[in-house]
């Protein structure tokens, strides 16, 4: 796998996590704390820094994987094939 190669699936992998951990911990603001002219169900504290962070750190584990699986062919597309029976044996 190349740098460019490995760089754009772990672009994607990150982004895809990143929609996957927004909803975390997430509050939505009371008539309390409500900030005029803000929608009702935006959160009262976006932590987007610590989602960021925990995006990252999901995003590496999953990399990470995903690279074992690919390097060592533990899984590969004629396995991939016999799974979704496209190809018979």
């Amino acid at each position: 796998m190349s740098v460019t190669t490995a760089i754009a699936i772990y672009f994607l992998i990150w982004w895809i996590t990143l929609f996957a951990v927004l909803p975390w911990g997430v509050r939505r603001q009371t008539y309390s704390e409500f900030v005029p002219g803000s929608d009702p169900g935006a959160p009262a504290i976006p932590a987007i820094g610590r989602k960021l962070i925990w995006t990252t750190i999901v995003a590496s584990v999953i990399f990470v994987g995903c690279y074992i699986v690919y390097t060592r062919k533990l899984v590969t597309i004629e396995d991939l094939a016999t799974l979704f029976g496209w190809l018979r044996r």
